[in-house]
C-alpha cells in the first residue's frame, strides 16, 4: 500500500529555495573572500621605499607623503637637521655647546642628532646637557630623572640650575599665588633666564633647544591672533640673541615636524619623557596647536607653510618696532619684586613693544599680587653678575 502524501503546506517551497539560496550565496561569497582578498594581500607586493627603491616602506612622512623604509628615514632626517646646521652657520668648530634638556622627546631627540652629527661630520663641538628644574612635583622631578639617563647614555656632562636656586620661588609656588591663567608666560620667561645663567655658569655662549616646526608655526599664530607682529621676528628666527648678554640661543630642528621627530625616537629608540605638563593645558598656545593640527589634516604642509608665512611677514616689520629680533631679557640690578621683564630694561612685554597689551597687562597685574609673599623673595640679578663671581 503506497503512502499517501497529503498536499504541501503553502510557502513551503519557496522558504526552502530561499534558504539553498542564501547559502550558497554565503558559500560563494566565503570563496570569493578567500580566493581574491586574502590571496591578494599575501600576493600583493610591499610599498617600495621612494628613495633606495629596494627595501620596503614602513614610514610615510608627514611632511610631504613620501613613503620611505626605517634607515632612509632616520639618514634623511639627519640629514636635514645638518642641512639646517650648515645652511645657517649656527656652530663654530671647537665650539662649546650646551643642549637644553627637558627629557620630553624634542631636547632628547636633538642630543641624539647633534651627538650622531657631530661625530659623522666632525663638527668639533663640545656638548653638554643644560636643564631647568622648575619645581612642578609630579613633573619636572620625574623628567629629570629621564635626563640624568641621557646624560650616560651620550655620555655628555649635566648641569641643574632650579627657579628655587636662582630666584626664590619655585612655579608651583608661583601658581598657588596667581593661579593658572598666564602661568606659562612667566615660567618662558623664567626658563628663558635661567638657560642664560646656567650656561653662563658653565661659561658657555651658545645654547641650543628642542624648538620644531610645530613650535615656531604655533608660535606665529599666537603673535597673529594678538595682533603682535613684533614679536615674528623673534619667533621665526633660527638665532635668537639678547642685548644683555652674549649667550646665544638656536634652534636646530627649527624645520623638523613633531610627528617626525616622535618617528625617530621611536625607531632609534630613544630613551624620553612623555607626560605633558600639568600647567600647560591652560595656556594660549592648545588653542593656536588645535588650529594648526586642523589645518594639517587638510593640508599636511600647512606647518611648514606658516613657518615659511611667518618669515615673510617677520621681514616687512621694520626693525625699529621689531628690535630686529633681539630680545632683552636683563632684569636691572634695581628692579623691584613685582618688576618683570616688561618693566625692567625694555624688555617683551606690552610696554616695550608689544601691540597687544591686555594678556600681558593681567599677567602684570597678577605678577604684583607676589609682593604679598614674605617667604617668596626674588633674586634677579644681570647675568654679568654671575660671571664675576
Amino acid at each position: 500500500m503506497t503512502a499517501k502524501i497529503g498536499p504541501e503546506k503553502p510557502g513551503t517551497s519557496n522558504h526552502v529555495t530561499m534558504m539553498i539560496g542564501l547559502l550558497e550565496a554565503f558559500r560563494n561569497l566565503r570563496n570569493f573572500l578567500s580566493q581574491v582578498f586574502i590571496p591578494s594581500a599575501v600576493k600583493m607586493s610591499p610599498t617600495i621605499c621612494c628613495q633606495c627603491k629596494s627595501a620596503r616602506a614602513v614610514i610615510i612622512r608627514p611632511k610631504n607623503r613620501h613613503k620611505l623604509c626605517k634607515p632612509c628615514f632616520v639618514e634623511t632626517f639627519e640629514a636635514e637637521i645638518h642641512d639646517t646646521i650648515t645652511a645657517n652657520a649656527l656652530f663654530c668648530q671647537g665650539e662649546r655647546v650646551a643642549i637644553g634638556a627637558s627629557g620630553g622627546k624634542d631636547s632628547t631627540v636633538l642630543a641624539s642628532v647633534l651627538k650622531t652629527l657631530n661625530e659623522r661630520y666632525n663638527y668639533g663641538l663640545e656638548l653638554m646637557l643644560l636643564s631647568i628644574d622648575e619645581g612642578i612635583k609630579g613633573y619636572r622631578d620625574d623628567s629629570l630623572e629621564t635626563v640624568k639617563r641621557n646624560a650616560v647614555q651620550y655620555s655628555m656632562p649635566l648641569e641643574i640650575v632650579g627657579y628655587g636656586e636662582l630666584y626664590g620661588w619655585t612655579m608651583d609656588q608661583v601658581v598657588a599665588e596667581i593661579g593658572k591663567k598666564g602661568n606659562c608666560t612667566y615660567c618662558g620667561v623664567f626658563r628663558r633666564q635661567a638657560l642664560d645663567r646656567g650656561a653662563a655658569k658653565l661659561g658657555i655662549k651658545h645654547v641650543v633647544t628642542g624648538h620644531n616646526a610645530d613650535d615656531v608655526a604655533e608660535t606665529v599664530m599666537m603673535n597673529l591672533l594678538r595682533g603682535d607682529l613684533p614679536r615674528l621676528a623673534r619667533a621665526t628666527s633660527i638665532v635668537t640673541e639678547s642685548s644683555a648678554s652674549d649667550i646665544k640661543r638656536s634652534k636646530p630642528l627649527k624645520y623638523a615636524y613633531e610627528k617626525e621627530i616622535v618617528l625617530y625616537a621611536h625607531h632609534k629608540k630613544l630613551d624620553y619623557f612623555s607626560t605633558e605638563c600639568i600647567y600647560s593645558p591652560e595656556a594660549f598656545r592648545g588653542s593656536a596647536r588645535t588650529l594648526i593640527k586642523d589645518l594639517e589634516k587638510v593640508r599636511p604642509s600647512s606647518i611648514l607653510d606658516i613657518v615659511r608665512s611667518g618669515e615673510d611677514m617677520a621681514r616687512l616689520v621694520p626693525p625699529e618696532i621689531s628690535g630686529s629680533g633681539k630680545c632683552s631679557t636683563r632684569l636691572s640690578a634695581t628692579a623691584t619684586v613685582g618688576e618683570t621683564e616688561d618693566d625692567a630694561s625694555a624688555g617683551c612685554g606690552s610696554r616695550n613693544g608689544r601691540s597687544s597689551g591686555g594678556e600681558m597687562a593681567e599677567m602684570e597685574k597678577n605678577w604684583g599680587r607676589i609682593r604679598l609673599l614674605p617667604q617668596m623673595k626674588p633674586r634677579f640679578c644681570h647675568i654679568g653678575n654671575l660671571k664675576k663671581k
